[in-house]
């Protein structure tokens, strides 16, 4: 689910997108040598006009949870983004750059062919896709108690978030609000936070000091949740549907907008403002 470079860690499917990226100014610049054209800063421009329209499109959807702070607009560390208009932006940057230059045509062309077939081979597109294809891991977990317990046990048929955190983490310190909020909020879905490698004590003192006041905190001192869903990143949320199916995630902070997209397929509570 996610791969580490260096400090930084990154989804595989967006890794693999950038490979494909990559493959596409290569084969663009093969095919375009003879004729000293490369593609590399069209497919660039095509990437920041997709980022751009993808954010703008999910802002307009979701301003509501905008409204209260606006300038989070800019932060898009929270994963705020509209896959289809920045597809589209992209398709209308690389005709408009077509146009302009036709002698640019058939190495575009031939690069993103390259490209797109280069990553819909990689699996990329099952990784964005994962409705129905995992179910709940049965990881032995720990309640704060320090009885044994685990997220069947804790679901309960109901939906159900899985956040992977810890109290050292600053994108884990800077969501963990706004998923206390929608605990108390939507009370028709389980949510679940379960710590990776810190003990019950450390825990406590982080939830005091912040005055948070969770429920279903579990912990995972071995961190076996992270490794059975493939994933070392911090913070990570896992949606699962009332049969236990993984049909989301989130690597990041989860800000109020898009814990909203994140629960929309949830269908509760058509009148909260999450679901408007």
């Amino acid at each position: 689910m996610s791969i580490n470079l260096g400090p930084v860690a990154i989804q595989v499917s967006h890794f693999l997108l950038l490979v494909s990226i990559l493959i596409a100014a290569i084969v663009g610049h093969m095919v375009g040598r003879r004729h000293r054209i490369g593609i590399a800063n069209v497919l660039m421009d095509m990437l920041l006009a997709a980022m751009l329209m993808a954010r703008i499109v999910f802002v307009a959807i979701w301003f509501d949870q905008y409204r209260a702070a606006p300038w989070s607009v800019f932060d898009i560390r929270d994963g705020g983004f509209t896959p289809w208009a920045g597809v589209v932006a992209a398709i209308a940057v690389a005709i408009w750059r077509g146009s302009k230059r036709p002698e640019l045509r058939r190495p575009l062309s031939m690069g993103l062919i390259a490209g797109a077939l280069a990553y819909a081979m990689s699996g990329a597109p099952g990784m964005l896709g994962v409705s129905g294809q995992s179910a709940l891991p049965t990881v032995e977990l720990k309640t704060l108690a320090g009885q044994t317990s685990n997220l069947v046990s804790v679901a309960k048929g109901k939906p159900m978030v899985v956040n992977l955190w810890a109290t050292w983490c600053p994108p884990c310190r800077r969501e963990m609000p706004v998923l206390a909020e929608a605990q108390q909020r939507e009370t028709d879905v389980t949510f679940v936070f379960v710590n990776q490698g810190e003990g019950e004590a450390k825990i406590l003192r982080y939830l005091n000091a912040s005055q948070l006041k969770l429920d279903n905190v579990l912990l995972d001192s071995g961190n076996e949740l992270g490794h059975a869903i493939g994933s070392t990143a911090l913070p990570i949320s896992l949606f699962y549907d009332a049969s236990g199916h993984l049909i989301d995630t989130h690597v990041g902070a989860l800000s109020v907008a898009t814990l909203a997209a994140k629960l929309g397929p949830f269908h509760l509570h058509t009148n909260n403002p999450l679901n408007k």
